[in-house]
C-alpha cells in the first residue's frame, strides 16, 4: 500500500514525527517533519535528506531510497527537486 493510498480521504493527519540517528554523537530521537529536508535528485546517489541534530548539532545528510521519499514526502517533509545543469 502506497502513503498515498493510506492517506486517501484523510482530511486532517497528526504531525508525523520520523525517527533518526546521529552518525556523530550516536544519539536517537524523534524529528517533525519542518526539522527534515528531502533533495530529489536525477539518481540515487544525488537524492537524500537532511537534518541537524538535535543533540550535538551536527548537520547530518543520508541517502534516500525510494521507499524513504515516499514516507518522507507522504509525511509532509519539504521538498527541493534537483535539476542537472546539462
Amino acid at each position: 500500500m502506497s502513503v498515498r493510498t493510506a492517506f486517501a480521504g484523510m482530511r486532517r493527519v497528526a504531525d508525523v514525527v520520523f525517527r533518526a540517528g546521529c552518525p556523530d554523537c550516536r544519539a536517537r530521537f524523534e524529528l517533525g517533519a519542518s526539522a527534515l529536508r528531502l533533495a530529489i535528485g536525477a539518481t540515487s546517489k544525488t537524492t537524500f535528506y537532511s537534518f541537524t541534530c538535535p543533540e550535538c548539532g551536527a548537520s547530518v545528510r543520508k541517502p534516500a531510497g525510494e521507499r524513504v521519499v515516499e514516507l518522507l514526502t507522504g509525511g509532509g517533509v519539504r521538498t527541493l527537486r534537483l535539476h542537472s545543469t546539462l
